[in-house]
């Protein structure tokens, strides 16, 4: 327990550091720019609240099975802005005398900013499977216990030996596979591929169906499609 919560203490200070750091540098970029005072301050808190929104819906996506092209697109504009900035006051660029283009840049960050924030907030989120409640399953009627039939009288002098009927087991009925629809047949297959081309081995058809967020009933359905 020591051990790990020595790492967790080490990750966050190490977070902080690089966050203190990074922000500092896009503040004094801003700064350089021509946005001094409150506005300086906000350019920092914008990239990094666009950088941790389009981080948490890029893995919303993935862990969905869905593509995750938008979010991961917003997500590499944060980074570059927080990347650049780093880069530019590391003495590569004279602050003194910012180049126009770089000043055009920071006074468009803003929009940009909240387009980014605006398509991540108003995408329609992943819909969670739900879970399937087991239904209680109607139990069998028990069978009455078997009655030995009285030996009937008989002339020999041992009686003979009552033989037991043992029940025959009834087997269980197979639910019918239920029919996909062809988008989430294709989906099937695509992941079936990826599955193969990256282990080399054919796909499981529960866990194909774990990755689509389908219900354990639709196991049959789809190993049907694999």
């Amino acid at each position: 327990m020591r051990v790990q919560l020595s790492r967790v203490d080490a990750v966050i200070v190490q977070a902080v550091i690089a966050g203190a750091l990074s922000f500092s540098h896009l503040h004094d970029l801003a700064d350089a720019a021509g946005q001094g005072g409150w506005k300086a301050w906000a350019y920092p808190v914008s990239v990094d609240l666009l950088l941790v929104a389009a981080w948490r819906r890029m893995r919303e996506q993935q862990r969905a099975g869905h593509p995750a092209g938008g979010p991961r697109l917003w997500f590499l504009i944060a980074l570059a802005a927080s990347l650049g900035a780093n880069v530019a006051t590391a003495g590569l660029l004279d602050l003194d005398h910012v180049p126009a283009s770089l000043r055009v840049v920071v006074a468009g960050w803003p929009a940009v900013a909240f387009f980014g924030g605006t398509l991540l907030a108003h995408t329609p989120r992943t819909p969670v499977a739900p879970t399937e409640t087991e239904t209680p399953t109607a139990q069998a009627p028990a069978e009455e216990p078997h009655r030995d039939a009285l030996p009937a009288p008989s002339i020999d002098p041992e009686p003979a030996p009552a033989t037991a009927v043992e029940p025959v087991p009834v087997p269980a009925p197979i639910a019918p596979a239920v029919s996909l629809p062809p988008s989430l047949v294709d989906r099937v297959r695509a992941l079936a591929e990826e599955h193969h081309a990256t282990t080399g081995r054919p796909a499981n058809a529960d866990d194909v169906r774990t990755r689509l967020g389908l219900p354990p009933s639709m196991t049959p359905s789809v190993a049907a499609h694999l």
